[in-house]
């Protein structure tokens, strides 16, 4: 009988969570009347497919839908692959080199900062890009996503963790540091660095704020920050062709978390374990 409710509850969350983007898929083929009407219907009376036509040719009506997802895209593939590499020389050094001055500081500091909202710097963050003259160009859009401690915190439990009889068979053999870094540690922590990637590009990829404040030409938009400028122009009650948009946009990052289900949830299990 537990197992019967459990089971049940497990249904009712699943629904609740798939119910928005059902309704997000099912407005997508629905002409604009249809969308508008309000009508508690999640198949189309009348299915079409003119909304992702028109929206894919959207640069036609000065909307380079195009253009922003390969912005999106870029700038999530950028961004992490820096704290992919910062993120695990940082952890590295602060979990296995234990003559680093200050390890024992930095790393509290390193987790502090994760406690700081982002609200608080994005301000003084604008103003900096602002002052060299970076806004509205892919530096802006990259470099704040580049210097979060999440990753570090993350890699660093692993790197800790891991055996030390390992590296010193390695010394032994005459490799170094950066070998150690390269050749031992990264390959062991490939699963773990799969997961950091899934999380890192879909918290950019899937950023807004930022992205709509840092661009002031439609050329530089991220696909977030397009579709919202979109919902405020001349697309405010085209809710088909909204919807649309967004299940294209959402179709990159379904994609990558399928493509790295697997490592993903064998890094859970790993830190379950452990």
């Amino acid at each position: 009988m537990k197992k019967i409710v459990l089971l049940a509850f497990a249904v009712i969350l699943a629904v609740l969570f798939l119910l928005p983007l059902i309704w997000m898929v099912s407005t997508s083929f629905k002409n604009d009347f249809e969308a508008l009407a309000g009508q508690m219907n999640l198949i189309p009376v009348k299915p079409t497919l003119d909304n992702y036509i028109e929206g894919l040719k959207g640069e036609l009506m000065n909307v380079p839908i195009t253009r922003w997802i390969t912005n999106s895209l870029f700038v999530g593939a950028a961004g992490t692959a820096i704290v992919l590499l910062f993120s695990s020389m940082a952890a590295f050094a602060l979990a296995r080199l234990q003559d680093l001055p200050l390890r024992k500081l930095m790393f509290p500091m390193f987790v502090g900062s994760m406690m700081i909202p982002g609200v608080l710097t994005f301000l003084p963050m604008y103003m900096e890009f602002n002052a060299l003259g970076l806004i509205n160009t892919y530096a802006a859009l990259i470099l704040p996503y580049s210097s979060g401690a999440f990753g570090v915190f993350l890699l660093y439990q692993f790197f800790a963790s891991f055996p030390k009889e390992i590296e010193e068979a390695a010394r032994i053999d005459g490799a170094n540091k950066w070998q150690i870094y390269a050749r031992i540690l990264l390959p062991a922590s490939v699963s773990i660095m799969v997961t950091l990637a899934i999380f890192t590009f879909m918290g950019i990829y899937n950023d807004f704020v930022w992205p709509l404040y840092a661009t002031t030409s439609p050329e530089m938009r991220t696909i977030t920050a397009g579709i919202a400028m979109m919902a405020q122009g001349s697309y405010t009650q085209a809710y088909g062709k909204l919807m649309a948009m967004t299940v294209i946009a959402t179709l990159p990052v379904l994609i990558i978390f399928i493509i790295g289900q697997r490592s993903f949830v064998k890094a859970i299990t790993q830190a379950g374990v452990k």
